[in-house]
């Protein structure tokens, strides 16, 4: 049975308006599934489409593996266009997606199955995007590069899109570094503390930020 958990970001109102805070309610679901759960990394995310709302407004967004989907929906309340992805193969999880967009007010939201690796209709018929969204997507060693694929198809589209993620150390045999070569991209580490993530609690959550999560910006590799 679901539960809704909820998150509130604080910071200073903006010269537009902008809200000095934004909840977000999402279900919180007990299930052997892991997107059925709100992961720290998730928050971290979260926070640092917080940190840098003013520039997502307009701004056309995909979160893949979403689950419960806090970045995402975020990212559709600070003025974002957001579809939310996950598992063709996992229609419950895209009905976790649909029950976040629901408690949240956003039946504008798209959601649509994506399945990482496979060139389907609906990725084919997806738009051009500006952001893509990953919240501890790189959890399973023989996953990455499907999921690098799919972004790569996705920049394609865009090549100045980038790909925000975050995701926690489980290992350190774990490396991106063979696999973004291959497929021509770059990632920038971007430190916690930068946008205030480095903290416990973030966002009212019960979370920590720390647990060796890490915030990468990955883009495509310029071509000359």
């Amino acid at each position: 049975m679901a539960s809704a958990q909820r998150f509130r970001f604080r910071g200073k109102p903006g010269p537009q308006g902008d809200p000095a805070v934004l909840e977000v309610r999402v279900p919180q679901v007990l299930h052997v599934q892991y997107g059925m759960y709100v992961w720290p990394c998730a928050v971290v995310l979260a926070q640092y489409l917080w940190f840098h709302r003013r520039s997502l407004r307009g701004k056309a967004v995909l979160e893949i593996g979403a689950g419960v989907s806090l970045p995402g929906i975020l990212a559709a309340k600070c003025g974002a266009q957001v579809t939310l992805s996950d598992s063709s193969e996992l229609p419950h999880c895209l009905d976790i997606c649909w029950q976040s967009c629901q408690m949240n007010h956003l039946p504008h939201v798209r959601v649509v199955g994506l399945t990482w690796g496979h060139i389907s209709q609906d990725l084919l018929s997806l738009p051009a995007q500006d952001i893509i969204l990953a919240s501890d997507v790189f959890f399973e060693p023989e996953d990455f590069e499907n999921i690098l694929a799919t972004v790569y198809f996705l920049m394609q589209r865009n090549p100045k899109a980038q790909l925000w993620s975050t995701y926690q150390v489980r290992s350190a045999d774990w490396s991106l570094e063979g696999l973004l070569y291959k497929w021509n991209m770059k990632c920038v580490h971007i430190p916690l503390m930068s946008f205030e993530a480095d903290k416990e609690d973030i966002a009212e959550s019960a979370l920590p930020g720390r647990h060796a999560v890490e915030m990468l910006v990955i883009s495509a590799e310029e071509t000359h």
